[in-house]
């Protein structure tokens, strides 16, 4: 895990810089990348970001164009923040610098406990946070 972790940090703080989007930004996209609009409250729930932070985040992709805000069909009292076409295609050069960063990291073998792996470190990322509070 810890090698892993090493690779993917490396590989995504350049890949994640070269297209203008911060630490934060990135996981705001990624979260948007799964489909559907999300809540302010969504996604400072499942990023772990204080409201106000989150909301500057999302600002910035929004005047970034890789997202936008739309009103809820639903419950017009809400606001909804979805993934923009830019956006999307960030989160595709992004993901594929970084899967190439850490296949080279991890060797080029595609094994059964690699093919694990995957699975569990996606099972981790579609659960929301936990967060401790002090």
């Amino acid at each position: 895990m810890d090698r892993l972790d090493r690779a993917l940090a490396t590989a995504l703080s350049p890949a994640t810089s070269a297209e203008g989007v911060s630490r934060d930004g990135w996981r705001v996209l990624l979260m948007l990348a799964r489909g559907g609009g999300r809540s302010m409250g969504e996604i400072a729930s499942h990023t772990a970001l204080p409201a106000p932070t989150a909301t500057r985040v999302v600002d910035r992709l929004v005047a970034g164009h890789l997202a936008f805000r739309r009103t809820d069909p639903i419950d017009r009292r809400r606001v909804l923040v979805h993934l923009a076409g830019d956006g999307r295609a960030v989160v595709e050069r992004v993901c594929g610098r970084v899967e190439r960063g850490a296949g080279e990291a991890l060797g080029a073998s595609h094994t059964p406990e690699r093919a694990r792996l995957a699975e569990l470190l996606e099972a981790l990322a579609t659960q929301p946070l936990a967060v401790q509070r002090r």
